[in-house]
């Protein structure tokens, strides 16, 4: 079984992830085949779905890089992270908050994200 800080840093490395093909495998190997995924500007279902959100929102903020802000905390089937959203070369724009339960095999099965602008 994969732990949950090893699903949670898939998770950051797919919305890192510009190659199609390497941001798919990201996904499946962080998300349940039925994951969902949900936020006030996005939502995707299924691994598939996912990775294209992914992609779209990374159009959105392109020279951009998500890092997380500290270990996941976890318990039971729940989990909860912070990642900051940095420009390329500078400090900080957004602080995200994403809460998630996991499933039986430790992937994530649904993920509702909340951010908010830095300073």
């Amino acid at each position: 079984m994969t732990t949950v800080s090893t699903v949670v840093d898939d998770y950051i490395a797919a919305w890192n992830e510009r190659d199609e093909e390497r941001r798919l495998e990201l996904v499946q190997r962080a998300f349940a085949t039925d994951g969902t995924y949900l936020d006030p500007a996005r939502s995707g279902a299924g691994t598939e779905g996912i990775a294209a959100m992914i992609a779209e929102a990374q159009g959105h903020f392109p020279d951009h890089h998500i890092e997380l802000v500290a270990d996941p905390d976890a318990h039971h089937d729940r989990v909860r992270f912070t990642w900051q959203l940095f420009p390329e070369g500078a400090g900080p724009i957004l602080t995200g908050y994403d809460y998630a339960t996991v499933a039986e095999d430790g992937r994530l099965r649904d993920v509702t994200g909340f951010a908010e602008p830095v300073g």
